[in-house]
């Protein structure tokens, strides 16, 4: 254990996430997504996993040590319900009040396209599977930057 960490972050993802630069993507899916054949695409190249945890629960720790981009508007994504594009489930609300909460605003995520999800995840740097059994339990979080202290 590490003070200061949520200890849902295991080893393998704080690496990743230390690893990731401005502007690089982050996947965060359900158990449905073809998390591992897509991961094997991405920069990391393997599959990192969550398996314990909602969706939720994973944004909530991976966003408690991984700022989101400010300078753009698709800083987080999900993916649409087919057929419905602007219906949100459940567990995407859930991972908004994650992002919102993190953020101290609302800030809403865009919504893509299925295939297109798919497409932009094989472009990501890494993908974490969760646990999450619900449908539509897949995102994509663009990292930001840290600003230096104004104290230095």
């Amino acid at each position: 254990m590490l003070k200061g960490l949520d200890n849902r972050l295991n080893a393998d993802v704080l690496y990743a996430l230390r690893a990731m630069g401005h502007g690089d993507t982050l996947v965060i899916s359900d158990t449905n997504f073809p998390a591992d054949s897509i991961a094997r695409e991405t920069v990391l190249g393997s599959l990192l996993r969550m398996e314990n945890l909602t969706c939720a629960q994973a944004a909530e720790a991976v966003l408690s040590v991984f700022p989101l981009d400010t300078f753009v508007d698709d800083f987080a994504g999900r993916m649409e319900v087919v057929g419905d594009p602007t219906r949100i489930e459940p567990v995407q609300a859930e991972v908004q009040l994650a992002i919102d909460a993190a953020e101290g605003r609302p800030r809403p995520m865009i919504s893509i396209e299925r295939f297109e999800f798919y497409d932009r995840a094989r472009q990501a740097y890494a993908v974490i599977q969760t646990g999450e059994r619900r449908f539509y339990g897949c995102f994509i979080f663009r990292k930001g930057v840290i600003a230096p202290d104004a104290t230095t």
